[in-house]
């Protein structure tokens, strides 16, 4: 093997392919030898469906599937796991579809076929960008997160608040950049395409009221941190 340092401890990964054979004989057992936990799927479904039940950091999947294309479940799994890294591994390697991958929201591109070193590398790479907060371990997600649809934001006890429309955006794009402040511009630009037209007193009721709807709803402060003259940070805690 490539001197690849080992995978990061509690590492999760979904590899989403069609293939039995380049999937169950050849992906699964090499990346278990790296110490990565990988659970294979066949279709789009699948993973939907292992969604609502646990959490990945990372999905591999192909741009071919029987039930759809990776582009389409990239995308998806961008507005709905705002925190999970994406990679997309498939046979159309032009530029026009690694563009397009990328555009959609992939960590990364890779064509078939790929060396094993590669798709290790990648995965230690995408690893680090992954926001803290949203990594799973043994199929539990620590700190605050969104549902898999979206649409609920869970504390780290399970405790769950519903989120309108314009919270979720507000949430998603704090959960994207844990740990950073985010300024009050690109705040706004998550909310609407009005940026210049939007009432900055929104966005201050906005947070004032998700406190609110947090405090009734769990035992936990929402760890949203006000930085003077900049923006907000979202703790990972």
């Amino acid at each position: 093997m490539t001197d690849i340092p080992p995978a990061t401890a509690g590492l999760s990964v979904a590899l989403l392919e069609d293939d039995v054979i380049l999937r169950d004989r050849i992906l699964v057992p090499q990346l278990a030898q790296y110490g990565l936990t990988v659970e294979p799927l066949g279709t789009a479904a699948e993973l939907y469906r292992r969604l609502e039940q646990t959490r990945f950091d990372i999905v591999v999947l192909d741009v071919g599937l029987p039930d759809g294309d990776g582009f389409a479940v990239t995308q998806r799994l961008r507005t709905t796991q705002p925190g999970m890294g994406i990679i997309l591994l498939t046979g159309r390697g032009d530029t026009p579809n690694r563009v397009r991958g990328l555009t959609e929201g992939a960590d990364a591109y890779l064509a078939k076929p790929v060396e094993i070193e590669v798709l290790v590398a990648t995965l230690h790479s995408v690893a680090r960008r992954v926001p803290q907060g949203a990594i799973a371990t043994n199929g539990l997600t620590r700190g605050w997160h969104l549902d898999p649809k979206g649409w609920k934001l869970v504390d780290p006890q399970g405790a769950t608040v519903l989120l309108t429309k314009s919270e979720r955006k507000f949430v998603a794009c704090l959960l994207e950049n844990l740990d950073e402040v985010v300024p009050r511009e690109t705040l706004v630009e998550a909310l609407t395409k009005d940026v210049y037209d939007f009432d900055l007193h929104r966005l201050d009721n906005l947070i004032h009221r998700l406190r609110r709807k947090v405090k009734e709803s769990t035992d936990l402060p929402l760890p949203l941190v006000s930085v003077h003259g900049e923006g907000y940070v979202w703790l990972s805690v």
